[in-house]
C-alpha cells in the first residue's frame, strides 16, 4: 500500500516523507530559473516503483506475509544506488522520498549514480537470524532482475548490516551463476568483497563536513571540535560510530541516546564511548549506565550543546521543539530528522544545520568506492579508502558553502524564499542533476 498520509508532529504540520520531500524540493527550486519547461516536474516523479508481498515460515512453523518496496528514482547519472531498510513503518511513501534523498545526494558527492531505495516492513528486533535470512532472500528473489550491478545497488540502512548484504549478495549470485557479481551490493563483510573504511564511513562524513564547515563558515563561538560539547541522538550504526570519531577529534561527548531513551554526564565532562559501548552491549540499551543522568529521547535534543547529531529517525525535531533546540550547529546524520518548518525556526534563531544530503553522503561515497574495487577485482588500503572520503566530503561542504554565500541574505529576499543550508545544497545537486539530464538529450 501506499501509505502518504499525513504524520503530524503538531497542529497543522505535516510529517509524511512525500510531502517533506516535495516541500524541500519546491524550497531549493524557488532559486533555479531558465531550465526547460517541465524539466524539474520530470525530476520530482520516480522512474519505478516496484512492491512485493511474500510469505514466509517462521521458525514456530506458521506463515507470515511481509510486503517490502524498491524504489528507482531515475538513471539519469547511472545505475540506482539506496539502501535496505527494516522497519515496521516502512512503506512505500517513506520509500520514495528516500529514494529522491538519494538521487540529490549523489549528484552533491558527484557520484555516477542514481537515488534508489528499498525495505521491507518488519519489525527486525522481534525476529531470528534465521527468520531475517529467509525474508532477505525471499526479497531479492522477488526483486530480481531490478537489481544488478549495472542497475541498481543496494547497501545497509536502517537495521540492515554487512550480514543482511552478504545474504543480498549470496542470493543474487545464486541466480546470476558464472558472473562478478560482487558489485551488486556493497556494505558487505570485508571477506565478500567488502570495503575497508565502509562500517564507520556515515559517520567519518559527518565528522568531516563539520570540521570543515567549522574552518569555513566563521562561527568565533564555535572555532573547531576541540572541546566542543557533542549530544547524539541514536547510538547505532552511525550514532556510536560518529561518537567515537568526534571523541578522537578531541569534542566532548555529553550525552547519547537509543530507541530505549538516553544518558548525559552527570558532572558535565565527556562520557567514555568505550564504556558506553561496553554496556549497551551487555544491557542493549546505554540507559543505566552508572555516573550517568537518565534522559528522553527528546529531552537530549534539547540539551545545551555545541553540536548536535540526530543520528536515529526522521522527524525529530519539528515546529514544536525546535524554539527549545538549544545546540549552536546540527548536523543530520539521519535522514530527514529535521521537518522544513523547523528549519525555518532553526534559521530564524541562528542556528546553522548540515543537511542529511551533505553530513551523511560518507556512507553512499565509500559504497562508491566499494562497488569500483568489485568492478576492477581491487582492494584499497584504508588509509586510501579514508583519503578519497576526505576529498570528496570536503568538495562537497566546499560547494555547498559557496552556493550558500550565493543565496540572498535572509534579509534581502522575501520571507518565502528559504536561504539555508538545504536549500543551498538542494539547489547544487538539483541544477547538476537537471543539467546531466540536458546534455544527455531527452530521449528518443
Amino acid at each position: 500500500m501506499n501509505d502518504t498520509r499525513p504524520a503530524s508532529g503538531c497542529e497543522g504540520e505535516d510529517l509524511s516523507p512525500i510531502h517533506v520531500s516535495q516541500e524541500q524540493f519546491r524550497r531549493a527550486t524557488t532559486h533555479l530559473k531558465g531550465l526547460k519547461k517541465g524539466l524539474l516536474d520530470f525530476l520530482s516523479y520516480p522512474k519505478r516503483t516496484i512492491s512485493v508481498c511474500f510469505p514466509i515460515e517462521m521458525e514456530d512453523e506458521s506463515v507470515t506475509t511481509f510486503h517490502g518496496y524498491r524504489v528507482l528514482h531515475n538513471s539519469i547519472m547511472g545505475p540506482g544506488k539506496g539502501g535496505i531498510r527494516y522497519h515496521p513503518c516502512v512503506n512505500e511513501g517513506e520509500v520514495t522520498a528516500l529514494a529522491l534523498l538519494m538521487t540529490w545526494k549523489c549528484a552533491l558527492m558527484r557520484i555516477p549514480f542514481s537515488g534508489a531505495k528499498g525495505g521491507v516492513a518488519c519489525d527486525p528486533k522481534q525476529l531470528s537470524q534465521t527468520e531475517l535470512r529467509r525474508i532477505t532472500r525471499r526479497f531479492i528473489s522477488e526483486l530480481g532482475d531490478n537489481i544488478g550491478p549495472h542497475t541498481d545497488i543496494p547497501a545497509p540502512d536502517l537495521y540492515t548490516n554487512a550480514q543482511t548484504m552478504a545474504w543480498i549478495f549470496d542470493t543474487y549470485d545464486m541466480m546470476h551463476p558464472g558472473r562478478n557479481n560482487r558489485p551488486v551490493v556493497t556494505g558487505k563483510p570485508l571477506e565478500l568483497g567488502g570495503s575497508p573504511g565502509r562500517e564507520d564511513a556515515t559517520a567519518r562524513g559527518c565528522l568531516i563536513a563539520a570540521e570543515r564547515f567549522l574552518s569555513l563558515a566563521g562561527m568565533p563561538e564555535l572555532g573547531g571540535l576541540d572541546g566542543a560539547r557533542v549530544a547524539i541522538q541514536g547510538f547505532g550504526q552511525v550514532g556510536a560510530h560518529a561518537a567515537r570519531l568526534f571523541r578522537e577529534a578531541g569534542a566532548s561527548i555529553t550525552a547519547v541516546s537509543d530507541s530505549q531513551g538516553g544518558i548525559a554526564s552527570s558532572d558535565g565532562t565527556s562520557l567514555d564511548v568505550t564504556q558506553v559501548l561496553a554496556w549497551k552491549r551487555e544491557h542493549g540499551t546505554v540507559v543505566g549506565m552508572p555516573g550517568t543522568q537518565s534522559l528522553t529521547n527528546q529531552g537530549l535534543l534539547e540539551l545545551p550543546c555545541d553540536i548536535l547529531i540526530p543520528a536515529a529517525m526522521g522527524n525529530q525535531i519539528t515546529q514544536e521543539n525546535a524554539p527549545r533546540i538549544q545546540a549552536r550547529l546540527v548536523v543530520e546524520a539521519a535522514n530527514r530528522p529535521v521537518s522544513p518548518e523547523a528549519d525555518d525556526i532553526l534559521t530564524a534563531r541562528g542556528i546553522p544545520l548540515l543537511p542529511d544530503i551533505l553530513a551523511n553522503a560518507g556512507g553512499v561515497a565509500v559504497s562508491y568506492f566499494e562497488w569500483v574495487q568489485n568492478i576492477e577485482n581491487q582492494e584499497w588500503h584504508l588509509d586510501e579508502v579514508n583519503r578519497k572520503l576526505r576529498e570528496k566530503m570536503v568538495a562537497a561542504t566546499d560547494a555547498v558553502v559557496a552556493r550558500w554565500r550565493q543565496l540572498p541574505a535572509a534579509g534581502d529576499s522575501p520571507p518565502s524564499l528559504c536561504t539555508d543550508l538545504r536549500t543551498a545544497a538542494l539547489v547544487e545537486a538539483i541544477e547538476r542533476v537537471a543539467n546531466i539530464t540536458l546534455k544527455r538529450g531527452i530521449w528518443p
